[in-house]
């Protein structure tokens, strides 16, 4: 199965990350290996880098692009967020995460990924693991499904929408994209609308399958340990709750105090060193160029910070 996947902002983060001779760096969602190369190819002859991803196709689309850097980098099938326990602490000069679903998820129908294409209700970037869309639509409680199509769909008819899940799945099992696709447009009519009805509740669904926000968590704590000092992580985010998440990240290690609890209270701050800095504090976005080349792209943010 080809991977064929252009790599979003690719002179942006090799602006941000400085690629240079002797590097090390981490690409931790490979993709089809487009970050990758292009790392390699600016640190020149001895720049060295790690990559990883949960996706065995896309891991094998990379190992074929790279293959006139052999002997230059090391490829694993593994979660980003697993970092820690394979490199060691503050060991590399740059870290990437290009965050979301792939192009090449979303087109091959039989990955489940896309609403516009009948396939199983899978939507799992790593096929080993058990838990796919089709345990969740069936088998998950009515409130348990409400809440991921709100809180992470941000989804205003979570509850009808779970409602009729659960009452249509008492008859039938529901297996489709396309099953799905239909009894959502059923509960919330398009009437014109340009963006289909189940556009949330599928992201929803790919959010959960792949614990997306979980594995974030952890991968920008591991970045930040396996980074040197003067090392820059990069982080592209498609949708609002994982840049929420990375801004917050980059905000609270930038601080040059600490407080409990979740109020920040001036008086009741203590002072402590940073661990970071914000290269650029404001989010970067594509060039309308890029947007115009690849509509994916269009709502693309990368936020590069620097451990101190």
């Amino acid at each position: 199965m080809e991977f064929a996947h252009a790599p979003v902002m690719l002179a942006e983060v090799l602006t941000a990350l400085r690629p240079r001779s002797g590097g090390m760096y981490v690409d931790g969602t490979l993709g089809g290996g487009g970050h990758a190369a292009a790392i390699l190819e600016a640190s020149t002859s001895d720049g060295w880098l790690w990559g990883c991803d949960r996706d065995e196709v896309a891991l094998e689309a990379t190992g074929l692009k790279l293959a006139r850097f052999v002997g230059r980098f090391e490829l694993r099938r593994a979660n980003y967020a697993e970092l820690v326990g394979w490199i060691a602490p503050a060991s590399v000069d740059g870290v990437l995460l290009d965050l979301g679903v792939s192009s090449p998820q979303l087109d091959v129908a039989e990955r489940g990924f896309s609403f516009q294409r009948e396939g199983p209700l899978d939507m799992r970037m790593d096929a080993r693991q058990p838990l796919d869309a089709a345990v969740l639509v069936n088998e998950w409680p009515e409130t348990e499904l409400a809440r991921i199509f709100w809180e992470l769909g941000g989804e205003r008819q979570s509850r009808r929408i779970a409602k009729a899940i659960v009452e249509a799945r008492a008859a039938r099992r529901i297996e489709t994209t396309t099953q799905l696709a239909t009894l959502i447009e059923k509960v919330i009519p398009r009437y014109g609308q340009k963006s289909h009805p189940a556009t949330q509740v599928f992201q929803a669904l790919r959010m959960t399958v792949n614990d997306e926000l979980g594995a974030l968590r952890e991968g920008l704590t591991g970045a930040m340990t396996i980074l040197r000092s003067g090392g820059r992580l990069a982080a592209i985010t498609f949708h609002s709750l994982e840049d929420r998440m990375v801004k917050r990240f980059g905000n609270e290690r930038s601080l040059h105090y600490t407080f409990d609890g979740t109020v920040d209270v001036p008086e009741l701050r203590r002072p402590r060193t940073p661990e970071l800095r914000w290269v650029q504090r404001k989010a970067i976005q594509p060039s309308a160029a890029e947007v115009v080349a690849n509509p994916r792209a269009r709502s693309a943010q990368l936020r590069v910070m620097e451990k101190i």
